[in-house]
């Protein structure tokens, strides 16, 4: 594989070998593969630098934690949180697996140093009629727009808050993967890691997309994208964005009121109703229960409820 000039010659062959066993075995996604090929690349060149020269893979077996700290260093003075430190160290760990387990040394200064620690933020979920409220087309009948791109926007983010979507998950469905309404109520969605998991639609999200697809002005093929933009190519979602932006305006929500957030409406929502959260888990498409157990904060009151009354001596 080619590689910059600050990568020696057999640690290039080497990262080619790790990105091809990453696509091969492990099905890491693209964005993923690319984003860990980059967190390498970034330590490489800044021991490049540091060692004078491009580092061996001895050089690499070599490595203090000293090492490992002053490249932390450097990247914070970069103006790289925390989030995206721990995210290099990762992908740069994952490198130093591969080369340990197939014999071409142990680079023990990735392991030996700390991740940064990372606070985690809770979800921000939309109140529940406000969430009801952004699917509703006649919210937005003010502006001087096609009625079928309103109907577009309003069908999106119905899927996203009906079944918790990720934005690229609902805009990367094809108009085959979704069933007429009375035709059936789940469809397949890939996720991160090209993970696929079954999740419901709800019969008014299936009329929603059905009316959209009534009024839209191009042709849509069964294996094509089901949303499309308004020159009947793939819809961004940064068209997604700006629609929600303005809805927000709208309903006087506050900046955290993004597409994503609807997703989190979706689980907290289900959680106040009684979901049970290893459900919830599956729907969501979460690998970490962990992740899912956030929202649990979020509905703190329902949880004390639950507590007083199925408590013995509460």
């Amino acid at each position: 594989m080619y590689a910059p000039p600050f990568i020696a010659p057999a640690v290039a062959d080497e990262l080619g070998h790790w990105l091809a066993f990453l696509t091969s075995e492990k099905r890491v996604a693209g964005k993923t593969l690319e984003a860990y090929r980059r967190d390498v690349y970034q330590l490489l060149e800044f021991l490049a630098g540091h060692l004078g020269g491009p580092p061996s893979l001895s050089a690499l077996e070599q490595l203090t934690p000293q090492d490992v700290r002053a490249f932390m260093a450097a990247r914070r003075a970069a103006g790289v949180g925390s989030r995206s430190l721990m995210r290099g160290l990762a992908g740069a760990r994952s490198f130093a697996r591969f080369l340990e387990r197939n014999g071409k040394g142990k680079v023990g200064a990735l392991t030996a140093v700390r991740a940064p620690k990372i606070a985690r933020t809770l979800p921000k979920p939309l109140p529940i009629a406000a969430a009801k409220q952004m699917t509703d087309v006649d919210l937005r009948a003010g502006e001087e727009r096609e009625p079928w791109i309103l109907a577009r926007d309003a069908a999106v983010l119905a899927l996203l808050y009906g079944s918790g979507l990720r934005i690229a998950e609902a805009l990367s469905l094809q108009r085959k993967d979704v069933p007429q309404p009375g035709h059936g109520d789940t469809i397949t969605v890939t996720g991160k890691g090209d993970k696929q998991r079954m999740v419901p639609v709800l019969p008014q999200v299936l009329e929603q997309i059905a009316g959209y697809l009534k009024l839209c002005p191009h042709h849509i093929a069964p294996d094509a994208a089901l949303f499309v933009g308004a020159r009947g190519g793939p819809l961004s979602p940064r068209i997604v964005q700006l629609a929600m932006a303005r809805l927000r305006g709208a309903l006087g929500l506050p900046e955290s009121a993004t597409p994503h957030a609807l997703r989190h409406s979706f689980a907290t929502h289900l959680l106040a109703r009684g979901g049970d959260l290893r459900a919830i888990q599956e729907l969501l498409g979460h690998a970490s229960l962990a992740t899912t157990q956030l929202y649990t904060a979020v509905d703190s009151d329902r949880l004390l409820e639950a507590y007083r009354s199925a408590h013995p001596r509460a």
